[in-house]
């Protein structure tokens, strides 16, 4: 590659190719990866996206001439049961790229674990709990390691439950299969999907390596009153409020209920000068609604489950 603004996405997922979707225009060459040659999801935002195949047991087949020339990489592969993939595959060669100028690595703020419903920040000590958080908690420090190690500028940013196009309660509502579980005092921080790539890319614009923000909006809130707010908005009827220790859910699903906290968003805000464009679930919800809501990116076969998992703090990339 020549181009002076160059994007790898090790993985090419929601965020990813919503991030793609906006740099394309202005002339960013962008490519990625998938798991399987035909696994990339068809889109208008995904033309033009050059694609290699990657997963643990099948690294790049020629990381060299792949990562030629990158000068910005978005990493959103979750790690697995033996660490991070990319790095355990492809940390020298990340390491080695002279042409880099930022690194983002996508974590969650799962990371702190539960606070009961207190607020954490991003100096707020980690406490992950479950085995996915306990995860990324570690691969987040060996994203930092790699970077002090290599002098390479990577970025850590903690996200929220993601929603967005295709993506959020207003699927549900619509098919009627919406469901509004109560817990007494949860509630979850969210995200909309062009607000995280407005961070990202103000991060992009102001790189500070080794720093890590909190992606979410202003508003903390309980996911039975977001499920009644997206059923007003298409007309749908409010379901009946159904006791959380009731409810028949996956032990995924469960667990992202056996967790509660606030989390301040303060540092995009401060050290970035992010305005989110949806501060909160009402606006974000709204704007979808009109059908007017940007970074739109292609429906998949899992979007039904993810619209689902959306208000109860999923943090799918």
């Amino acid at each position: 590659m020549t181009n002076d603004r160059a994007m790898f996405c090790f993985g090419l997922g929601y965020t990813a190719r919503a991030l793609a979707a906006s740099l394309r225009p202005e002339g960013w060459a962008v490519t990625g990866t998938s798991r399987s040659a035909g696994s990339r999801r068809a889109g208008p935002e995904s033309e033009g996206i050059g694609t290699h195949v990657f997963h643990r047991n099948h690294p790049l087949s020629r990381p060299a001439g792949a990562l030629a020339g990158i000068t910005h990489m978005l990493v959103s592969i979750p790690p697995d049961l033996e660490g991070d993939p990319v790095l355990d595959r492809h940390a020298g060669d990340v390491g080695s790229i002279r042409s880099l100028s930022w690194i983002g690595y996508l974590s969650t703020v799962g990371v702190y674990g539960d606070r009961r419903g207190g607020w954490v920040d991003e100096t707020s000590e980690c406490r992950p709990a479950t085995e996915r958080s306990v995860r990324r908690a570690a691969a987040e420090q060996a994203w930092l390691s790699l970077g002090r190690r290599e002098s390479v500028p990577v970025h850590v940013f903690r996200l929220a439950g993601i929603y967005g196009p295709r993506r959020n309660p207003l699927e549900a509502a619509r098919r009627g299969t919406a469901r509004r579980l109560f817990k007494p005092g949860q509630v979850f921080s969210r995200i909309h999907v062009s607000d995280v790539v407005r961070v990202l890319r103000a991060s992009m614009a102001r790189p500070d390596p080794g720093a890590i923000y909190n992606v979410c909006d202003d508003e903390p809130a309980p996911p039975q009153d977001v499920v009644a707010f997206a059923c007003g908005l298409v007309g749908r009827e409010v379901p009946p409020l159904a006791p959380f220790d009731e409810a028949e859910l996956t032990e995924l699903g469960r667990s992202f209920y056996a967790e509660c906290r606030r989390v301040r968003n303060d540092r995009i805000k401060n050290d970035l000068g992010v305005t989110l464009q949806y501060p909160d679930y009402r606006a974000g919800l709204s704007e979808l609604a009109r059908g007017r809501s940007s970074c739109a990116v292609a429906a998949s076969p899992s979007t039904a489950r993810r619209s689902r998992a959306m208000s109860s703090g999923s943090d799918n990339r």
